[in-house]
């Protein structure tokens, strides 16, 4: 080989190397980080959604999510050869302008095997309705990406096993649920990209809320902010010109119903955090809620020296007795290394009507549960009215006044679903942790006071020489 030969293919080399460090892949979130994306595509759940409002950057995140999994180069998820997966839009004309574009954007051409076509020219498959794109696969195989759209109805999504879906906007129930089987064997990952502009449809429950208490959901809300690529100026403008009502959805990616919720101003983002070991000084109180057929709802709360309340444990079960209920609490109060009386007891707080007996029951739950080891109070303030506005007002602090525990779930859940009734009264529905919480924040919790530091053996000394001084002036002027 001559040296222009040589010369030839190193530059060669060089114009591939600047080629390939300029695809849009290699470049996400590399010059700016939007940090919820990568929270996103870091999440290990297997069922993960983002809300987010427009042009927050949420569809890039499912598009790259797919990408990376196709390719069999995810940066942070165990990789698999020859990946099968679908990419579902609510139309096909959806797909073409959204979802299938953003996967052209980020999937480098020269890994691409074969596009095949549903219509338009295979040549510019952005002017048309891709069926599938064939990828190379970093293990050496083939991976498959599929196109559908939930107006082909369910029996479309049938008989095929993939190893990930990802819904760009909200799909049918029946479609989502037809979904999750085609992962199931494979153990896939489904993931879905959406704004919330329908009020609370089946993602509500299923997915914001997780009712069923799958701990496989994940989900994570993006407004406009998050998006780094957005200018401040750009954000005031869009804000200028639309109502409060549409800014929840449009804006911050939160589910909306003109009917309101109770506790607006809760904010996952700013209240709740990850668990931390607390100080045993911090320990305040524990506040129970007591049901049989509905749930007993039991969490323990800490107050820091600022008097900024914590939500550090829960315990929440429904259809249990009285000794099953106090033997976990029990057991979750000596996990947190939660304080007991001189008695050995464990204080707490409880619904007032735990102190009245039935016909059918010779003791009151309050005094069943004080026989178990768990000393009740049941003189707590009700006030339902006077209680929300105190719980709205830690809510609205800035910074905020209270913080929840992420595993506290059916606290976080009620609170995303408590909403208005008739005559200004919450509906009384999923209430439970919501009650036991009016009855903590309601007895006035009081800070406690920061140790006094423990004296060195030269304060000490210090000390005591003025002790000394002080009896020896003392006693001269008695002369």
């Amino acid at each position: 080989m001559d040296e222009k030969q040589t010369v030839r293919e190193i530059l060669a080399l060089e114009r591939e190397q600047r080629r390939r460090a300029a695809e849009p892949l290699r470049l996400y979130n590399a010059e700016k980080v939007h940090l919820k994306q990568m929270e996103f595509h870091r999440c290990g759940s297997r069922n993960r959604w983002v809300f987010g409002g427009n042009r927050s950057g949420k569809t890039e995140c499912g598009a790259v999510e797919s990408v990376w999994l196709a390719l069999g180069e995810h940066p942070y998820k165990p990789n698999r050869p020859d990946v099968q997966g679908w990419v579902v839009s609510l139309t096909q004309q959806v797909q073409r302008d959204v979802a299938q574009s953003k996967i052209l954007k980020y999937l480098p051409p020269r890994r691409i095997a074969d596009i095949v076509m549903a219509s338009g020219r295979k040549g510019a498959p952005e002017y048309g309705i891709i069926d599938h794109i064939t990828v190379r696969n970093a293990f050496g195989g083939l991976s498959k990406i599929g196109f559908k759209s939930c107006d082909q109805g369910r029996e479309k999504f049938q008989g095929t096993s993939l190893d990930f879906v990802w819904f760009d906007e909200e799909p049918p129930f029946d479609v989502y649920e037809e979904c999750r089987m085609r992962v199931f064997d494979r153990r896939g990952y489904i993931f879905g990209t959406m704004t919330p502009l329908k009020g609370l449809t089946w993602v509500y429950g299923e997915i914001e809320l997780n009712e069923r208490g799958d701990p496989e959901v994940w989900c994570s809300h993006m407004e406009w902010k998050d998006n780094p690529y957005l200018a401040e100026e750009e954000v005031e403008n869009m804000t200028s010109f639309m109502s409060e009502e549409e800014q929840q959805s449009r804006r911050f990616g939160r589910f909306h119903t003109g009917q309101g919720l109770v506790y607006p101003e809760f904010d996952p983002e700013r209240h709740v955090i990850e668990p931390f070991s607390v100080p045993s000084d911090w320990q305040c109180a524990v506040s129970i809620d007591p049901g049989l057929r509905n749930p007993t709802s039991c969490h323990f709360y800490a107050v820091d020296y600022d008097g900024r309340i914590y939500v550090v444990g829960e315990h929440y079960e429904k259809g249990k007795d009285i000794d099953w209920h106090a033997e976990r609490i029990l057991a979750l109060a000596d996990s947190l290394g939660w304080r007991r009386d001189s008695s050995g007891r464990l204080r707490a707080l409880i619904d007032s009507a735990a102190s009245q007996r039935t016909l059918a029951a010779e003791k009151s739950v309050a005094e069943l549960f004080a026989e178990r080891g768990i000393s009740v109070n049941t003189r707590v303030n009700k006030d339902l009215y006077s209680g929300i506005q105190r719980v709205k007002s830690l809510f609205c602090k800035d910074p905020p006044a209270i913080f929840i525990f992420k595993n506290c779930v059916n606290l976080i859940r009620e609170l995303k679903g408590y909403w208005w009734g008739e005559g200004d009264v919450p509906r009384k529905i999923d209430d439970h942790a919501l009650d036991e919480l009016r009855y903590f924040v309601m007895s006035r919790p009081v800070p406690s006071l920061p140790p006094v530091p423990e004296k060195s053996v030269i304060q000490r000394d210090k000390d005591s020489l003025v002790r000394t001084a002080r009896r020896e002036k003392a006693w001269m002027t008695r002369f």
